[in-house]
This record gives C-alpha cells, structure tokens and sequence, in this order.
C-alpha cells in the first residue's frame, strides 16, 4: 500500500466502522484520527528530504486521478490531523451525554478523510471531490442539532454562502484543465496561460467563500450553532483553512493584479472581522470572527507574494485557535452558554481550562516567545517588503493591533466576576484536548526554521528589526487597550455597526440571501403548478385511454367476433354438404349451375 494513503484510509474506515457496528463510536472515531496522525507523521518523515511519494488511480481518459505527497501536502496533511485527533479526544467529553454518537462521529471521521484527501490532491478532479465531499460534512456538522431553528438556519447558510462562491472554483478548474490540458495540479499552475488571470480571480472568489472573506465572512459567526469540538476542527486546520490552503498551492498562477486583489480582501478582512471581534457579546462568534480576521493575514501573506509566511501563520493559527474553541467548549458546559455575560469569573472557577485559554490568546495576539509571535512577524514582513507595502503594511498591523485588543478584552471578561461552576461530565477529555493542543499553540515557533528548510520557499526580504518593533508595538498597544478600555468606548459610533456584523442594509442576507430564497420560493410554486399542469395532462389521457379501450372492447372487438362468428357457421354449413354420395354431389352441382343460368338469363335480358 502507498504511504500517502495512510493519512487517508484510517478515518475514512473509522466512518464506516462507526455506521456498522454503531456502538463503539468514539473509540472507532478516536482511533482513526490516532492512526491518521501516525501515518501523516510517517509520510512527513519520507518525503522530508524532498522526494515526493505518488499514487496514480486510473479514472477520466488520459486524467487519472492522483494523490501527491511533497513536504508541503505532507505537513498539512500532519496539522489536519493532529488538530482532528485532539478535537476528538475533546469531543468524548463534550458529546458525552448527547444523543446521535454515531451520526457525530461517523460525520467527524468522515471530514477527517475528505480533509486529507484535498491536502493531498495531485489533480483538480479528485481536489473537486474532497471540496465537495468537506462542504456536505461541514453542513451536516454545523446542523448537527437540527432540531434547533438556529443550527438549521446557520447549516442552511453556510452552505448557500459557501456552494455559491464554490462556482469560482470550478470554472477555474475546467478554465485550468482546458488550457493546459491535464488535470495535474502542477502541470496546470506551471503551464500558465491567457486565462491565469482570470483563473486567479476565480480561485479568489473560492477561497473567500471557504474562508469566509469580506462580504462573505457572516456565515462563520453562524456556524457556531454546532458542537464546540466541530467548531474548533471547522476553524483551524479543514473547512475554513480549505481556501487559505487553495491559494497558497495556487501561488505560483497568480500574477500581480490577482495578488493585489488577494493582498487587499485580505487586509479588509482581517480589520472588518477585528472589529466585529471586538463588539461580539459572545465568546465563540468572537473567535469566529477572529478566524476570518487571521485568515485575512493569511492572505495578505499570499498576496505580498510570500506563501511561506501564510503556510506558517496557517499552522500556528490551527494550534492556535482549535486550542480556544477547546477551552470554549468547557467554559460552556460549565456555565450553560458562551455569551460573556454568563462567563464572567469563569476563569477563576476553571483555572486550567483559562491558564490553556490565555496561553492561545497570547500566541495568537503575536507575543513571543509564543508561536503566533514568529508567523504574525512574518506576514507582517511580507507585507512591508511586498510591491503594494503602502496598503498592505497598514492593513496587516492594524489587523495585529485588532488582534490583541479583542483577546485582552475577552481574558478580562473571564477572569473577573465570581467563580461559581458546576460540574462536568468527561471533564478530564476535554483537559486532555486542550492541553494536547496547548503545545503546539505556544511552541510552533520553534519548528518553523525546519520547516523553512524542508519547503526551500522564499521568505519576506525586510528588515527584520523593524518588523519585530513594528509588530511587538501593535500587539502589546492591542493587549493594552482591549483590557483597560471597553469595547463600546473603544469603538465609539462603530460599536453598534460592529455588533451588527458592520453590515450594510441588512448586509449579504438582505441583498443576496433574501432574493436568492424569493427565487427559489418562486421555482418552487412554478415548479408546483407545472406538476399540476402535468397531472392534469396525464390524468386527461388516462380517461381518453380508458375510453378508447372501453370502444375497442366493446364495439370494434365485438364487430370483429360478431364477423367471425358469422363467417365460421356458413363454414358449418357449406361443410354439410359436402356429404360424400356422388349423387348428392351431382344434384347439388345442378341446382347451383341452373340457379346461375337463370340469374344471367336475367341479366342479359335487362
């Protein structure tokens, strides 16, 4: 068996293990994710020295099917799963008293695998399958309390947001495939072509769907209907990453024009979605928020022509912020619910669960040694030295800024206040989760010269003192602001547009989701009277048939045996007389031919 299947296989088996034998769900879940880790550390450890591991499987003519593992699939194929394997071990607690186990885990395997696969896609086709295959998952795992209007609603529009930008990506690809004629993902990017540009554009449109990009960033918040364990596996290291990660491999397409127009949705991003962050009222929407702030560094990073520095901050934002939602999820079962009002004090009442919490929060925020501190460095550097520094350098320090002052707000709301909590079953999993995660959250930043390495991809040329003031002064001056001044004060006449969404008349929902639903509400009562119209077509000629066969069995059938009848007893009769004695015969023949004399007498005479 090929190596690169190993990341693959063991999660996907976990899935239909889970919906055969249905008992044992979390073990069969928990040990696929274990032996995904393995065997994605196993594959790291081959194609580290920069040989590639390859599997062709035979699918469209002249277009197999390919699964590629080069060091940088590989290491994303390890971030994936080592952030499902703890999301897991956190889920045995969480989901402990919940009902449909298996439906979860099943689900959760399943988008494990769809995950790997993209990461490890070596064509368009089978990347197309995973994309689709991650969004179904996604949308059954952010529904997965269907019967509470909210998650139906928040599955329904993540999956319009998201299926809506997903065009982009096809029409790139069919665009891709058709100019350099193979499916390889290498081949296709490296061909180049008039069509790159708009190509480019296209894969854009994908990722700010997948990323949840200005004007398409509001679903996210949404999405935090689902389980807690779900929602730190969606935002790290699968769905959210999935466009990130389709413009870091798509790099080498883009020209300048589209990595302007990359560079600039994300600096508007990561500021937007900062200032929502900072307004929220919730814990897990401000770290929705924040996800689609970080992913817009990310494609500052992208579009300063420095994919490195997005790959690193990608990684340690996986460690990172699945180590929040973790912590999240166990401030909620303490406490019934994430807003902040009834969270205040929970820091005091759960000091392992906070001391994990403030750790990621000051990673993320970008102090060092902390493993956020070396890839917001980086961006921060890509963005000075690229050709539109003027723009993106700005950008990239306020979304820094913006950062630190929504996670200094949200320690200062859990830690004061009373300490009261309850309780928790499965406790001791979800410590596991989150301390498992805390690790590479906050020591990353050591790894990330191998990495660099291992990947031979160019860094930012800028001077790294600078940059190092630069972004040690934005986090520190954001820490300082989010704890000592309110949200509202700091805002100012922004606040109540931020807690809003900063949407615009009613934002994406009114101008886009509202008529796209009236359309379909549209179709769906023409499509209604078509069926009638129809119904009626058919039951109209089901009565002609009934007509028609009541006349042919009545009537013409009966002519018809009638004739036949008619015909068969002047048979009988003419047989009786054909009696055998020649005398008979004779006298017979006779009177027939004098009857036919006197007839043409007759005749002739008149």
């Amino acid at each position: 068996m090929s190596a690169v299947l190993l990341p693959i296989l063991p999660p996907l088996i976990a899935a239909l293990a889970v919906l055969i034998l249905r008992r044992p769900a979390p073990a069969l879940a928990l040990a696929g994710a274990i032996l995904s880790l393995a065997g994605s550390l196993w594959l790291l450890a081959r194609v580290a020295g920069g040989q590639a591991e390859t599997l062709l499987l035979s699918a469209l003519p002249d277009m197999p099917l390919r699964l590629v593992a080069v060091p940088l699939t590989a290491l994303l194929a390890v971030a994936v799963a080592t952030v499902g394997t703890f999301a897991l071990i956190h889920a045995v607690g969480y989901m402990k008293r919940e009902s449909g186990l298996c439906r979860f885990y099943a689900t959760m395997s399943l988008f494990l695998a769809a995950m790997q696969t993209l990461v490890l896609a070596g064509d368009w086709v089978l990347l197309l399958a995973a994309w689709e295959l991650i969004g179904m998952c996604s949308y059954l795992l952010i529904g997965f309390w269907f019967q509470r209007p909210e998650a139906a609603d928040a599955a329904g529009r993540a999956f319009l947001c998201t299926r809506s930008a997903d065009l982009g990506l096809y029409v790139a690809v069919f665009m891709l495939i058709g100019s350099a004629g193979t499916s390889e993902i290498a081949a296709s990017l490296e061909a180049g072509s008039s069509a790159s540009t708009a190509a480019g554009l296209l894969l854009l449109l994908a990722a700010m769907g997948k990323s949840a990009q200005v004007p398409l960033q509001d679903w996210l918040m949404r999405a935090m209907a689902g389980p807690t364990p779900v929602s730190a596996l969606l935002h790290s290291a699968t769905l959210v990453a999935a466009g990130a990660i389709l413009l870091i491999r798509s790099a080498p397409l883009l020209g300048p024009e589209v990595l302007l127009a990359v560079g600039l949705v994300g600096g508007v991003t990561t500021v937007a979605a900062g200032i929502i962050a900072l307004a929220e009222p919730d814990l897990k929407r401000l770290l929705a928020a924040s996800t689609a702030s970080q992913y817009g560094l990310m494609l500052v990073a992208v579009g300063a022509g420095v994919p490195l520095a997005a790959l690193l901050h990608l990684l340690a934002h996986a460690a990172i912020k699945s180590t929040l939602f973790l912590a999240a999820g166990e401030f909620q079962h303490a406490r019934g619910g994430t807003g902040f009002d009834r969270l205040e004090g929970i820091g005091r009442a759960r000091p392992w669960a906070f001391a994990g919490f403030a750790l990621a929060a000051l990673a993320l925020a970008g102090i060092p040694p902390l493993s956020g501190f070396f890839s917001k460095d980086a961006i921060i550097a890509a963005a000075l030295s690229a050709p539109g520094a003027a723009w993106l350098g700005p950008l990239a320090l306020a979304g820094t800024l913006l950062t630190g002052a929504y996670m200094a707000r949200s320690l200062g709301l859990l830690w004061r206040g009373s300490g009261e909590t309850r309780a928790i079953a499965g406790n001791a999993w979800m410590r596991v989760g989150i301390w498992g995660l805390v690790v590479p959250a906050t020591a990353l930043g050591l790894a990330f010269g191998p990495i660099e390495a291992m990947l031979g991809l160019p860094a930012a040329d800028a001077d790294s003192t600078v940059v190092v003031v630069a972004g040690l002064l934005a986090a520190v001056t954001g820490l300082a602001l989010g704890w000592l001044v309110p949200a509202p004060r700091l805002l100012g006449p922004v606040y109540p547009w931020a807690q809003r969404g900063l949407a615009i008349g009613g934002g994406l929902a009114a101008w886009v989701g509202r008529p796209v639903m009236a359309v379909a509400r549209g179709c769906d009562w023409l499509e209604g009277r078509l069926y009638a119209a129809v119904l009626n077509v058919g039951r109209s000629g089901l009565a002609v048939a009934r007509l028609a066969r009541t006349s042919d069995e009545r009537r013409i059938d009966g002519l018809i045996f009638a004739l036949v009848a008619g015909m068969r007893a002047l048979g009988d009769r003419a047989r009786a007389l054909q009696s055998g004695l020649i005398h008979r015969e004779l006298a017979v023949s006779v009177s027939v031919v004098a009857v036919g004399l006197v007839v043409l007498v007759t005749l002739l005479r008149f």
